[in-house]
Order: C-alpha cells, then structure tokens, then sequence
C-alpha cells in the first residue's frame, strides 16, 4: 500500500515537472495534452488494444515527441504509404491494387472494426 502511495507520489510528480517544461514549448505542450489523452483512452477501455499495450505504445510516442522524432504524417504521406503496399502484388495486380487503394470500386468495412476491404471488377479481354 505505501509501495503504491509512492509510485503515484512520484508519477504526479513527473507531471507537474513535464506540464512545467512543455509551458515554453507548444509542441511539448501538444505532446503532453495528446498523451494525456492517450493514456485516459488506455484506461477506460475506448482503444483497440489491451491495456498494458496501449499504455506502453502512448508512452513510447510521447517519449518521441519529446525528442522531436515523432513524425505527424500529411495526407500526401498517407497516400504514399498506402500505395506503397501494392508494390509487394503480382505485376499484373499491382494497377488494380492502386485503382482500390485510390478510391476506386467500392469499400467495406472500418479500420476499427478490423479491416477494410476493397472491391473492384475488371472485366476480362
């Protein structure tokens, strides 16, 4: 009991000191409101992952942004990304895959519900 009493003692500690040092800083300060944020996801069970992850994967971003190596990726990234994966189809498949992954067809599903699928037709020569 006085084991965990010092723990939180010395978390709220860490807090104030990180809300201290990120007061001069609007990126520390984003950094610190977004993790904070992230954290109480973790904790009430609103994330995709179990608690133990989701806590370990907010700290290692925040730990991130704290450095500056925390890149926030713009739509064209995104883009770019999503793409990139065809590259592993077929050669025959790869323009399909970028037509579905572009917008093309139709899409089902969500991300938060475990996946997305894409849907196309090519009619045959």
């Amino acid at each position: 009991m006085k084991h965990d009493r010092h723990i939180a003692v010395m978390a709220a500690s860490l807090c104030l000191v990180a809300a201290a040092a990120a007061a001069g800083n609007p990126q520390l300060a984003q950094a610190q409101r977004q993790y904070q944020q992230e954290r109480a996801r973790c904790t009430s069970g609103q994330s995709q992952q179990d608690r133990a992850t989701c806590l370990h994967e907010a700290d290692a971003a925040y730990q991130e942004a704290r450095r500056g190596t925390l890149a926030t990726a713009t739509g064209t990234d995104l883009a770019a990304n999503a793409t990139r994966r065809c590259e592993v189809q077929p050669a025959a498949d790869r323009e399909a895959c970028v037509q579905r992954i572009t917008g093309a067809g139709t899409t089902q599903g969500s991300s938060e519900a475990g996946g997305v699928i894409r849907r196309s037709e090519t009619t045959g020569r």
